[in-house]
């Protein structure tokens, strides 16, 4: 896919690119084919996945066509001069527009409810990069709410429509319940391991929750312990800790 560069930050090796689909990937320095400067505007090709970019390089120099060339054959020297202003002219509106994209796709969010919407949409299925404690415990506060709501839908369903004297008690509880926890499966699983990520340790930890008694309280300090605060071979430090 085609796109071009929002903003890359080359110190922490971190950066968003706006693709031809409308939406923003972001992208780390382990991520580039080649390690070459990528300032703003940077027109490049990338393999999109999971809201990331990767194998991304730039194209800069197969887009730039040679009008200045073909202007001096037959069109005067002054030709090329005023070509270039056109063009100048016609790409300062599209400069301005991906300045304001930028600044608001850098703008990550910093609520807990923000946290938890992104975990559902653009981090899925996530299971790179890192995740604050902040995001890790916005994202598990707004999914006991929604559990709760979800379970509260199907208790009182479940009393009007008599279920509870039946043979089929708490039927609808059930299935909401077991539809929601499955539907949330995989985008709670990808943030235990980005907040494994993001305190220096590999997300094949999680297993140790299969450890009878112990595991889920092992789970629980990792994801207590404070957020490396350096960039590691997961990405670089998350948006809003402070270094």
């Amino acid at each position: 896919m085609r796109g071009e560069v929002l903003h890359y930050d080359e110190d922490q090796g971190f950066g968003f690119i706006t693709g031809a689909d409308g939406s923003s990937y972001t992208f780390t320095r382990e991520n580039l084919r080649r390690q070459t400067a990528m300032p703003n505007g940077t027109a490049v090709e990338f393999q999109p996945g999971g809201g990331q970019a990767r194998d991304v390089f730039s194209i800069a120099g197969q887009t730039t066509a040679g009008p200045a060339v073909n202007s001096t054959v037959g069109a005067g020297i002054d030709a090329a001069p005023a070509q270039a202003g056109t063009a100048s002219t016609a790409r300062a509106p599209q400069a301005q527009q991906f300045g304001r994209s930028s600044e608001s796709a850098t703008a990550e969010p910093s609520d807990l409810w923000g946290y938890f919407w992104r975990g559902l949409t653009q981090n899925y299925f996530n299971f790179a990069g890192r995740a604050r404690r902040k995001e890790y415990w916005g994202y598990c506060l707004f999914w006991v709410v929604c559990l709760l709501i979800v379970g509260g839908i199907g208790i009182f369903t479940d009393i009007e429509m008599g279920n509870f004297d039946t043979d089929v008690s708490a039927a609808v509880t059930v299935g909401l319940c077991g539809t929601f926890l499955l539907a949330t499966l995989l985008p709670g699983l990808g943030m235990t391991v980005r907040r494994l990520h993001d305190i220096g340790l590999s997300g094949w930890l999680y297993l140790v929750i299969l450890i009878p008694s112990i595991g889920s309280l092992i789970i629980l300090v990792f994801a207590l312990i404070p957020t490396q605060a350096r960039e590691n071979q997961w990405g670089p430090v998350p948006a809003g800790v402070r270094v």
